[in-house]
């Protein structure tokens, strides 16, 4: 961990699967000290997602690993009494409470945000929901898939034949996650500056549309209904994926001179002052024709090849890579985005590899203070740190409340 930007920051972390963990993860990569209360038994569903069968079976699924690195584990069945006498104490040291149920969860088990501010009128209180808290469809249960294509994003992505298509990765869950972080902060920020706490009501659907950029603009402002362009960009040509000797390229000459740069390059440099391709909007109303013409230059050579010369040339281009290759890539090792954690639960070197985060502070990677936790790995510690002690853990435990 690196920056420590949010040192001395508590986040008690109730969020389950990806946007919420996603969320506190960011927030644990800055230096916030994150707890994650998970039921006692089970956990985070995350736990058993994965690729890897025998991972899940040990509720170290690979979607969990890869989300919670540096976070503290601690069990509490909030259903019971001494639960949430618990939970109470918890929130009354901690600066965040983040979680992710259905709207209405945590308030009957008597902690809304009446009874949050309460205990600790600082505290920043963010509800992550696929919604949000209110509305006609606040109670719907929601996913990634579902937000995908209720939101719009499924309608654009793909050809025109072949739409409306999932994003291969699930963006709406981390967007979500990536803008509860955002809102976090600054609602920490303003508690550093007032001591006023803050109820973040962050709704997945919402944070979706307003991640759309021009599909939702242009309808907006414009009046233009966007549609399914598979690798073209709406607002420029040649701006697109074209195909090289050996493989794909992503090419983006936006602007008029990299268009005609990018002719020169190829070897075509009459293609810039063809009557068809001149100005803007021709290349626009003519990308096919265009394409097929470029490509005749950028067969002669790989894409490798193309990617290098023209980013040297000021035309932005690369290759079209698998995630192995990726980050196999010298630069992705240079910006130390990829992290080396001790597998959890092991004594022998076995490590886990996981992403860090795309900002750095101070020159230094931001990463994660330690592996992913066992389920209930530090239920004693933190415990302890609240006063109780051994007897009356393992009465708790036999409880059943931990």
């Amino acid at each position: 961990m690196s920056g420590g930007l949010l040192d001395g920051v508590r986040v008690l972390d109730l969020t389950n699967v990806l946007a919420g963990p996603y969320a506190s993860y960011q927030l644990g990569l800055f230096g916030a000290d994150v707890v994650k209360i998970e039921t006692p038994g089970s956990g985070d569903l995350a736990r058993q997602l994965g690729a890897d069968a025998e991972l899940n079976e040990a509720h170290l699924g690979t979607s969990f690993l890869a989300q919670n690195g540096g976070k503290r584990s601690l069990t509490l069945n909030l259903k019971t009494g001494r639960g949430k006498e618990v939970f109470a104490e918890l929130v009354r040291g901690s600066d965040v409470v983040l979680e992710n149920f259905r709207p209405g969860v945590l308030a009957r088990l008597g902690f809304d945000h009446d009874r949050l501010a309460e205990l600790n009128p600082r505290l920043v209180y963010c509800a992550i929901s696929g919604f949000g808290q209110d509305g006609p469809m606040a109670d719907r249960p929601a996913y990634d898939q579902i937000i995908q294509g209720l939101s719009g994003m499924m309608s654009v992505t793909g050809t025109s034949d072949a739409a409306p298509l999932r994003a291969g990765y699930p963006i709406t869950d981390t967007l979500g996650g990536m803008a509860a972080a955002f809102a976090v902060c600054a609602a920490l920020s303003r508690a550093e500056r007032t001591g006023e706490g803050a109820h973040l009501d962050l709704s997945m659907m919402d944070t979706a549309m307003t991640a759309m950029g021009w599909a939702m603009s242009n309808y907006l402002i414009a009046g233009v209904e966007p549609r399914a362009m598979g690798n073209e960009n709406a607002t420029a040509a040649p701006s697109g994926t074209f195909r090289t000797a050996d493989g794909h390229l992503n090419i983006a000459a936006n602007k008029q001179e990299q268009f005609e740069t990018l002719c020169a390059q190829i070897g075509r440099p009459e293609l810039a002052t063809d009557a068809r391709f001149a100005a803007r909007e021709d290349r626009k109303a003519r990308r096919s024709q265009l394409r097929e013409e470029l490509e005749v230059g950028l067969r002669t050579q790989p894409a490798e090849h193309w990617e290098r010369a023209l980013s040297a040339a000021g035309v932005p281009a690369a290759r079209v890579l698998d995630v192995p290759d990726v980050l196999a890539l010298d630069q992705v090792r240079a910006r130390e985005l990829v992290h080396e954690l001790p597998f959890p639960g092991r004594d022998d070197a076995t490590t886990v590899r996981v992403l860090g985060s795309g900002v750095r502070v101070g020159g230094k990677t931001a990463a994660p203070g330690g592996p992913p936790p066992l389920l209930g790995e530090h239920t004693d510690e933190l415990l302890a740190d609240l006063g109780y002690d051994a007897d009356q853990i393992t009465e708790l435990r036999e409880a059943g409340v931990v």
